[in-house]
């Protein structure tokens, strides 16, 4: 597991405490359906903060599962080619 995934990882931990880390990496877009939009809200805000970005509104519906986040931040921190 890389440092970025395990940030991430506690980034939802910290949102959803009765996620295990397990469940958190397979979120999918039924589990962000489910997800009170507050929660949501508030993940992507604890996100921006533990990785000093700012996610464009746009994005949002693109981010809908742990996988999708974690490449948007990978691509984020990709040098540019």
């Amino acid at each position: 597991m890389s440092e970025q995934e395990d940030r991430l990882i506690q980034c939802f931990a910290s949102v959803f405490p009765m996620s295990t880390p397990e469940e958190i990496q397979s979120a999918g877009p039924e589990w962000f359906a489910a997800s009170d939009s507050l929660a949501v809200v508030t993940l992507v805000a604890v996100i921006q903060e533990e990785f000093g970005i700012e996610i464009d509104i746009s994005n949002l519906e693109e981010l809908k599962s742990f996988e999708a986040i974690l490449d948007y931040l990978q691509q984020r921190n990709s040098p540019a080619t």
